[in-house]
């Protein structure tokens, strides 16, 4: 239509260069659209002009450069009369192809002059409009006949491509249209194609990928093959170009990636020819090739590729998965089963899997991974290069994603996830299939890989347990024990200990498998060593430590001798040889002018001392292995005579150097930390025994010198506090090794503390008058007051020693009485003191040493108020000053208060432990005051976070001190504000421990063991204890239910933990770290092993669990209050399922008479709408009840006698009781007349119309039933052939339907076929078995070993019911009416092949990706050429973005010419591109405002469209009667009020959607699409019909 109005209008207008000049001024939008068509029809051959060609020529010269140039290049008069933003589009638009046509008309002169003034611009920096200047370059291109011109073009184009930045607007510009211009163009084509894909690399995927598909049909042409020019086929960067994009990030770029295989394919298949590209790389293979013979092969395979690639965009999991075994067949084509290599180059098939490795969806890139790695693993493909690329690569990239080692459904807690299975099994097929000289440099890759990157706990361990099962090779060198060793760094960043110390396990493991002793020293094994924490994986008493001393000794003389290492007794081994020159050179000290004032660093000590302990471990196995039973110890000797050398002369000589004394002592105290461990026995470890009988030696010696340097003036700068440290930490040492080894020194020992008990309290108490007092003076205070608090605290735990018997303590009591609390000591002036270095660099600030000496205070505070009760008294009695008891407690008290402002979190401890002492006393008269501790030591709780080091210990002597026995008996007694602060204190704790796991462990552990094992040693504890017990029962009866629904994250850390337990010994991580029990399932095991320790037959007990019982039910009758309905495994779910397990366990610890009070709530709870498990539970407790006291079954008759309604959601559960009434009677001597009863209330609910009633009904018949004829009952005579022929014909009933299949079911099902009230009561069928065996999800499973771990409260020594009979454990979870849920299906799938899968139609080859990125929407779909239809979809009056872009998509797939809607802004909302997943992209969007719609319906009226209205009328046609003109527009209503009234008159039809239903309408974009299908099938069916 447009082209006859054209072709009229130069007809009738006479002069075509008059009508161009007056369609120029002024140009808006549509006189520039008619200038386009105008020049359009000219160019194409229209009506010459009477003035001829010529004239012609120079109107479109003048119409260029005068009107169309300045409009691209964006002036300012230009943007003021086109208008605003979308007239502006129209204008440019128009302007653009305006301009091509011109230089149609003036050929190369034109294109030469526009070429020219557009590289001009550029060359001056472009800004603005460097996209104008591109445009007409894109224009001039195709007919520049200059070949310096065309050069000049194509390296300005290039440089625009590569350029980034700011210019990314003409940088797509130049890719999509002006290199595929210049690709028209034979003489800039070379270039162009030599600067994308020549020697420098092709630019920026993206743009890369633009400009090639834009220039396809100059690279790929559809001639013959002898007419090519150029063929990308051939080259290799084209094919690596294509594979980038395959795997782009990018969905435009992917689908560009995919048209260029596409477009080569179809090439190739068409002309069948021989092609093969060059090899890229040093393996040979050709990256795409193609021949005659195998043509139809070669398309079935790459037809495969492409369904695979495709389908992958769907991205989701229930489309692609059955497309993935299609994945094995691709490698069946692509390899030679006689040669044995690849036909298809590996890196296409790297593409698929990189592309699953990066999607959104981390099931599909899970079940990626799981596919490459058992591929690998099972096939055992050639091994190309780039191979091991792709593994250090991608593959690492997406194994670093935790959520992918989850375990499958089926799987049980504490098993190895899938992917740690595969991972193992194929790094160990890989390596091993790896050449022996590329081993080293793959693993070292590898390794250094997992050091490039923050990896989380999970990912890292299962990474380092394959590196482990790797078989044993010699591969690592030094650099690759360095990586190990910076892999060990990373895997101390994690918070979860458990999984460090795995880690760090599996690492050393690797080290040892895998190193080449003959490359490395012993110095680089021991520096390696080292970077293992003792307390988190290697320690003596783990079979990871017998492992290393094993290698150590196969090993030992093989290692690379170090350059210094000593050869004149070849016959010593060189491990010993290694140590003792070891210990030579870390006891040898340079001689300098003056003594170094800084302590030396750790970790030389650390390093000697487990060296040491090695070697002598090694020395030991060689001997037991050679079969000595006397063993000399001659080598171990030989290691400690240097340090027992120097540790002789400290006492005596004076002169020794401070460095040299500091380091044996630190040596010393390492070797005594690793004999006091607690897994370590000296009795029966001889190298221990050896060690500690050796180092009792030169003990007075080490006591003579400690005590010097304490109590005399050696201590006088910052920096000896850290040499004081070392001595206080030493003291402790030497008195556990005597009191151990031997009794002899024990009274130098005491000696020592009595010499250094009164030289402290002379320091201390010397007073010094100077106003600005020095450092030396100061540090001796603080030194002083460091050893009183070592001396408190080794009396403290060494009451054996009687070290309180000295006369020093009385004088340590007196002047801890006397002192004044939370006296600081004054900062001294530096710059008398004229101090060196050690001052300025210090990292103790004056600060910190205050603190530190306030601590220590309350340290010596605490040992004194503990020890001796009587303290206060004795202070009344001597002191001058006349204070009571109550106001001396007062004063401490105040002062402690005092000291938790003042000092940092990390030392308020003591003053904890000091005020759990005062509180008692002081909260009767004081209670104010108590209330204020308790408010600002839970300040200072709260405020820390539980990653610090600090929060635990705090934590625990914060409980210690508000829930000690005393503190909450008093309170309790009261009744007070003090009482009410606790209970408030214990419901934020439980808070906390939501959000921070483990903290109310802390607290229910300390309660329930000071409540059941009091430390006083009095016969009244016990009963007053516990009487704590019953006053704060909030406490067990919130114990008893908690736990949260975890986070995914969190179930997957608990997984994991729970499989690192499960490995036990052969992880000496289970061994070395130290169970904090912070599990939430610790929580319930530590209240349910309390409750089981309780006594029926003691009052206190029984009263206690008779209101725990109380209190459990109304929680159980509030939940089901507050929802009726509940989901299964949501919170309240577990919460009712948990209280009625504590239940269980308490009943058969109740008497009859408070049962018979309470039997009544547990009926009404039977009568609420339960989950499964909580019914199983209400059944177990109602028959273990009705079985203990048989005289409550007529308040269980009772409960039949409800109305139908009260029980249709409950009858089951009594029904499911009646199925064990055999347990129910056996203590009863009359069962006749209860087994009556029962027949009689069974057989009127065996013809309920509900069939799951009856069903249960029917197994309850047969229960009894079956017991009647044991016991012949005869007065059921008459109903016998009744109720006989009823089991008979259930028993027997035929028919297609799930009836019999469903009465086989609700039989074999546990709780009726297997489960054995009696029998089977134990713990682990209570919070084990029959949760597993109900459906709850596997965080309510509580294992026995959980029990069995949590040692704080012991089973009571008469407990018997643990067990779960064996037939219980043995069954697998199904309820009998879902049971064939999902059957089998998994293991159909995997094994399989899917003979039909879902295909995504994409269609290419009416499309060219290369002009996919035209800036303007509108413009995209006319330049795509994909359709002919002419259907217009109007939204305009549709507001919802979703349906908005759900029309989009739709309209797009059916190829409508266009989608209106109101206003072009919905494209850019997150929801509208959610739904129309890019659609917008490729369909024609117009914006027509609602207000606008009657002057657009009018337009489109006389362009010959039909307006349809989808509405319902009253003359409205049914849509499948409705015949669709060609030229239609589908205007679509609003979601609420449809099409307006004011629109209705305008339509030419209206079409209505036959429905059966009973609502009125459908959704909007549903209505549409339907509308939009029944059209295109008209059309499609009218095309056929046609051909």
């Amino acid at each position: 239509m447009e082209v006859v109005l054209a072709d009229a209008l130069l007809s009738a207008g006479g002069d075509p260069c008059a009508l161009l000049r007056g369609f120029c001024a002024p140009l808006s939008a549509e006189r520039a659209e008619a200038l386009r068509l105008l020049l359009q029809r000219l160019a194409a051959g229209g009506p010459p002009p009477p003035g001829g060609a010529e004239a012609l020529r120079r109107a479109a010269w003048e119409v260029a450069l005068e009107r169309c140039r300045p409009l691209l290049r964006g002036g300012e008069e230009e943007e003021e009369a086109a208008g605003g933003c979308g007239e502006r589009l129209r204008v440019a638009r128009a302007a653009r192809g305006a301009l091509r046509h011109c230089v149609e008309l003036c050929g190369a002169p034109l294109a030469a002059r526009l070429a020219s003034d557009a590289l001009e611009e550029l060359a001056a920096g472009g800004g603005a409009g460097a996209e104008g200047a591109v445009e007409a370059l894109a224009a001039a291109a195709p007919r520049l006949e200059e070949p310096e011109l065309a050069a000049r073009c194509a390296a300005a184009a290039l440089a625009l491509v590569r350029e980034e930045g700011e210019g990314e607007a003409a940088a797509a510009l130049a890719a999509g249209r002006l290199l595929p211009a210049l690709g028209g163009n034979g003489e800039a084509l070379g270039r162009v194609w030599e600067g994308l894909l020549g020697a420098g690399g092709p630019p920026r995927a993206g743009r890369a990928l633009l400009a090639l598909s834009g220039l396809a049909d100059a690279v790929l042409p559809r001639g013959a093959a002898g007419d090519r020019a150029l063929d990308a086929r051939l080259c290799p960067r084209f094919w690596r170009v294509v594979q980038e994009g395959l795997t782009e990030r990018d969905a435009l770029c992917r689908k560009r990636g995919r048209y260029l295989l596409k477009r080569a394919l179809d090439l190739s298949g068409g002309q069948a020819a021989e092609l093969r590209c060059p090899a890229d790389g040093g393996d040979g293979c050709s990256l795409f090739w193609w021949s005659a013979e195998s043509n139809e092969e070669l398309l079935r395979f790459w037809e495969t590729y492409l369904l695979v690639m495709e389908t992958l965009e769907g991205n989701q999991i229930h489309v692609i998965k059955p497309v993935l075994p299609k994945l094995n067949s691709l490698y069946e084509h692509g390899i030679s089963g006689d040669k044995g290599c690849w036909l298809f180059h590996p890196s296409w098939h790297m593409c698929i899997y990189k592309r699953m490795f990066e999607s959104e969806n981390k099931t599909l890139t899970k079940e990626g991974i799981l596919h490459f790695l058992e591929l690998y693993e099972t096939r055992h493909l050639p091994n190309p290069l780039g191979f091991a690329e792709f593994i250090i690569g991608p593959l690492m990239d997406a194994l670093s994603e935790s959520s992918l080692y989850s375990r499958t459904p089926g799987q049980l807690m504490g098993a190895c996830p899938p992917l740690g299975m595969r991972l193992q099994k194929f790094l160990a097929t890989y390596v091993m299939l790896l050449p022996e000289e590329e081993k080293g440099s793959f693993l070292l890759k590898f390794i250094q890989k997992m050091t490039s990157r923050h990896w989380c706990a999970v990912p890292i361990l299962f990474l380092s347990m394959a590196l482990a099962y790797i078989p044993a090779c010699k591969v690592l060198g030094t650099e690759g024990l360095r990586a190990l060793r910076d892999v060990l760094q990373c895997t101390m960043i994690t918070h979860q200990i458990l999984l460090r110390g795995a880690a760090q396990c599996y690492l050393l493991q690797t080290a040892m498998h895998l190193t080449d002793v003959e490359k490395v020293s012993l110095a680089e094994v021991s520096s390696f060593l080292l970077s293992l924490r003792p307390e988190e994986s290697l320690r003596r008493d783990t079979m990871l430590w017998m492992e290393l001393c094993s290698w150590l000794q196969v090993n030992d003389g093989c290692f690379r001798k170090s350059i210094t290492s000593d050869t004149e007794r070849q016959e010593t081994s060189s491990l010993c040889q290694y140590v003792r020159s070891l210990v030579g050179e870390y006891l040898q000290t340079p001689a300098s002018e003056r003594e170094n004032c800084f302590m030396p660093d750790w970790f030389e000590a650390k390093l000697v001392a487990t060296m040491i302990l090695l070697a002598a471990d090694v020395e030991h196995m060689r001997n037991k292995y050679s079969g000595k039973s006397n063993i000399e110890w001659i080598e171990l000797e030989a290691f400690l005579n240097p340090l027992l050398d120097v540790l002789m002369k400290l006492g005596s000589n004076a002169y020794i150097p401070t460095l040299k004394a500091d380091k044996s002592l630190q040596l010393l105290l390492k070797l005594l930390q690793t004999r006091s461990l607690k897994c370590s026995n000296t009795q029966d470890d001889g190298v221990l025994a050896f060690i500690c009988k050796s180092l009792m030696t030169p003990v007075e010696s080490i006591l003579e010198f400690v005590l010097r340097q304490l109590t005399t003036n050696e201590l006088s700068t910052v920096g000896d506090l850290d040499r004081c440290d070392l001595y206080l930490a030493l003291i402790p040492e030497i008195v556990n090794l005597c009191l151990q080894v031997s009794w002899k020194k024990v009274p130098s020992i005491r000696n020592f503390i009595l010499s250094l008990t009164n030289a402290s309290i002379r320091n201390l108490q010397e007073r010094n008058y100077e106003e600005e007092p020095k450092l030396k003076e100061q540090i001796k205070k603080v030194a002083s007051m460091a050893s009183l608090t070592a001396v408190c605290e080794i009396m403290d735990r060494k009451p054996e020693a009687h070290l309180e018997s000295l006369p020093s303590v009385d004088a340590l009591k007196r002047f801890i009485s006397f002192s004044q609390c939370n006296e600081v000591l004054k900062k001294p002036s530096y710059i008398e003191e004229k101090s060196s270095v050690c001052e300025e660099t210090s990292s103790q600030g004056w600060g910190k040493i205050v603190a530190r000496y306030v601590r220590d205070q309350w340290i010596c505070l605490r040992f004194i108020l503990h020890s001796f009760p009587t303290l206060a008294q004795e202070y009344e009695e001597t002191s001058e000053i006349s204070l009571s008891t109550a106001e001396w407690s007062r004063k401490i008290l105040q002062s402690a208060l005092e000291a938790l402002t003042i000092l940092p979190s990390d030392q308020v401890s003591p003053v904890f432990d000091c005020m759990k002492v005062l509180v008692p006393k002081l909260l009767e008269s004081l209670e104010s005051l108590c209330i204020e501790a308790f408010d600002l030591a839970w300040k200072i709780i709260s405020s820390l976070s539980n990653t610090q080091l600090i929060f635990w210990s705090n934590l625990k002597a914060f409980v210690q001190f508000v829930f000690d026995p005393e503190v909450l008996a008093v309170a309790a007694s009261a009744k007070g504000q003090a009482y009410a602060k606790i209970k408030e204190i214990i419901f934020m704790l439980i808070d906390m421990s939501t959000t921070r796991t483990g903290v109310f462990n802390v607290v229910l552990s300390h309660c329930c063991r000071s409540w059941v094992f009091p430390t006083v040693d009095e016969s009244s504890a016990l009963t007053n204890a516990f009487l704590n017990a019953g006053n704060y029962c909030e406490l067990i009866t919130e114990a008893c239910v908690f736990g949260t629904v975890f986070r995914r994250d969190q179930r997957l850390i608990q997984d994991v933990h729970a499989f690192i337990e499960n490995l036990g010994e052969k992880c000496a991580a289970n061994v070395v770290t130290e169970s904090t029990n912070r599990d939430d399932h610790y929580v319930r095991i530590c209240a349910v092993k309390f409750l089981c320790l309780l006594d029926g037959s003691n009052t206190l007990h029984k009263t206690f669990m008779e209101d725990i019982f109380i209190k459990l039910l109304d929680k159980d009758e509030l939940v089901s209050r507050s929802r009726t309905r509940y989901y299964a495994n949501s919170l309240q779910h577990r919460i009712k399922t948990r209280v009625w397990q504590t239940l269980l366990v308490l009943l058969p610890k109740l008497d009859q008479n408070f049962l018979c009070g309470i039997l009544d709530k547990v009926f009404q709870a039977g009568f609420g709408n339960n989950q499964a498990s909580v019914k199983y539970f209400i059944e177990w407790i109602v028959i273990l009840s009705l079985h203990k006291y048989p005289q409550f079954l007529n308040k269980f008759w009772d409960c039949f006698c409800y109305d139908e309604e009260k029980l249709k959601t409950s009858i089951c559960t009594f029904l499911s009781v009646l199925s064990h009434f055999d347990i129910v009677l056996q203590n009863t001597s009359e069962k006749k007349p209860a087994l009556k009863k029962a027949l009689i209330v069974v057989l009127q609910w065996c013809f309920n119309h509900n069939f799951s009633v009856r069903l249960y009904a029917l197994v309850a018949l047969k229960k009894i039933w079956g017991m009647c004829r044991t016991l012949h009952v005869d007065e059921f005579e008459a109903l016998t052939p009744v109720i006989e022929s009823s089991l008979q014909q259930v028993e027997n009933m035929h028919g297609t339907g799930n009836a019999r299949r469903n009465w086989q079911r609700i039989q074999d099902h546990f709780f009726f076929a297997t489960f054995h009230p009696l029998e089977d009561y134990s713990l682990e069928t209570i919070f084990y078995t029959l949760p597993r065996l109900s459906d709850l999800a596997e965080d309510e499973w509580i294992s026995l070993s959980k029990f069995d771990r949590f040692t704080d409260i012991p089973l009571a020594p008469t407990f018997q019911w643990y067990h779960s009979r064996t037939e219980l454990l043995e069954l697998k979870p199904s309820d009998w009416s879902q049971q064939d849920m999902g059957s089998n299906s998994v293991e159909t799938d995997s094994q399989t092949e899917w003979t039909d899968v879902q295909k995504k139609i994409i269609p290419w080859k009416n499309s060219t990706p290369g002009l996919d990125l035209e800036m303007v929407f509108q413009d995209r779909a006319a330049k795509l050429g994909k359709s002919n239809s002419r259907l217009i979809v109007v939204a305009s009056l549709i507001d919802k973005p979703t349906n908005l872009g759900g029309l989009c998509r739709t309209s797009e797939i059916f190829g409508a010419s266009a989608l209106v809607v109101g206003s072009l802004h919905y494209i850019q909302d997150k929801q509208f591109q959610h739904l129309s997943v890019s659609a917008e992209q490729w369909l024609t969007l117009v914006e027509v405002k609602p207000s606008q719609l009657v002057d657009y319906l009018q337009q489109k009226k006389t362009e010959g469209y039909t307006i349809i209205g989808v509405e319902q009328t009253a003359k409205s046609f049914d849509l499948t009667e409705y015949c669709f003109p060609e030229k239609s527009l589908l205007l679509l209503g609003n979601e609420h009020e449809g099409i307006p009234a004011n629109l209705i008159h305008h339509l030419d039809v209206c079409v209505e959607i036959p429905q059966q239903g009973i609502i009125r309408s459908l959704n909007v974009h549903v209505s549409g699409a339907l509308l939009i299908w029944e059209y295109t099938r008209q059309q499609v069916i009218k095309q056929k019909q046609q051909k």
